[in-house]
């Protein structure tokens, strides 16, 4: 390996780790400061809500890679200009594309080790995290999955345990359905089967229903039914897809298909994160674009300020698309890869004589 190359890795890391440093320590630090309000009147160990922030801390610096690649090429581009650096490569005849191509080859190998290694580790983590939090909120004796067998929820309510097993959502219905109705002690009260569920409201209505009472049974037209759990409550099940992870997440599309469920929750959050390691290059060319443009500016707090006010454009305007595709008003894909590619046309405009900065 070229001097220049290892020269420019080792600043280039070095950057990227110190950066990280501080935004773990920051997401630490307001994990902490929100895991102790909420903790505040309930009787835990003290190490317990230190433990939930370490947990919790990773799958939100999974979000916050793009800032920080940007801002860690920033600093990189600071140390190159102060100590006159970027100078000396030019008069050696190192052109400033070379040193995009090698940010470029580092930017999307760490995206790829991000992706597959940090976001799996840190989904897992957050998974582990929403079960041991769960214990301590008012939603943690109501559970609701999605399997290849269908629907399953257990509910508590009035003193009776339901557990329900449904194998298709159509609209706001269950289809083919089977509750277990027990008492506190687990007892069986009653079954009841039926093809359609109206579960508009927490009140469900059941219809052409079949209760069956130990040996006998009745048929009943209509029948209603006292739950925790409505159709939007159902159709939130998953609302916090980064507990989950590449695995899982594509085990849950297909549990969901077969249970005629929408997928397109699922498949934005597989599109985001196949499409992550190009958001980072993207970021990270676009950085040191900028810095080239600008390097004639005194003043690192400037420098520093024009990153982030990037880093807030980008998050919002990202978040934007992401809703649009969300919510079906534009294709997924578009969602997506619109804002990638608005990126790669101001890149493809700064890099404009590049070699000249």
């Amino acid at each position: 390996m070229k001097v220049y190359i290892k020269f420019l890795t080792y600043n280039f890391f070095k950057s990227l780790l110190y950066v990280f440093s501080i935004m773990i320590s920051l997401v630490f630090v307001l994990n902490l400061l929100s895991e102790l309000d909420f903790f505040k009147e309930l009787e835990t160990e003290i190490y317990f809500p230190l433990f939930l922030s370490l947990l919790n801390s990773p799958a939100m610096i999974f979000e916050m890679f793009p800032f920080i690649f940007l801002i860690a090429t920033q600093l990189f581009f600071i140390k190159l200009f102060n100590n006159n650096e970027i100078e000396v490569f030019k008069y050696s005849g190192l052109k400033n594309s070379k040193i995009l191509i090698v940010l470029s080859v580092l930017s999307i190998i760490t995206g790829l080790l991000i992706t597959v290694l940090f976001y799996n580790l840190s989904s897992n983590l957050k998974n582990f995290y929403l079960e041991l939090k769960s214990q301590y909120t008012t939603d943690g004796k109501y559970l609701a999955v999605i399997t290849k067998n269908g629907l399953w929820i257990k509910d508590e309510i009035n003193e009776k345990i339901l557990i329900i097993n449904s194998s298709k959502i159509e609209e706001n219905f269950l289809r083919d359905s089977f509750i277990t109705e027990f008492d506190k002690n687990y007892n069986v009260l009653r079954n009841i089967k039926s093809e359609k569920i109206d579960i508009t409201t927490k009140n469900w209505v059941i219809y052409n229903v079949r209760v069956y009472y130990k040996n006998s049974y009745e048929i009943e037209n209509i029948l209603n039914l006292e739950t925790n759990f409505d159709y939007k409550k159902i159709k939130t099940l998953y609302s916090n897809l980064s507990s989950l992870s590449l695995f899982q997440l594509y085990e849950l599309r297909e549990n969901y298909i077969k249970l005629n469920y929408s997928i397109t929750e699922i498949n934005l959050q597989l599109l985001k994160i196949v499409s992550y390691p190009l958001f980072l290059f993207l970021i990270t060319i676009f950085s040191a674009l900028i810095m080239l443009n600008i390097k004639q500016i005194n003043g690192t707090a400037f420098k520093i300020s024009l990153g982030l006010f990037f880093s807030v454009i980008i998050y919002y305007f990202n978040n934007f698309f992401f809703v649009l595709g969300s919510t079906e008003k534009i294709p997924l894909t578009f969602s997506v890869f619109i804002p990638l590619a608005i990126i790669t046309l101001f890149n493809a405009f700064l890099i404009n004589n590049v070699n000249e900065k």
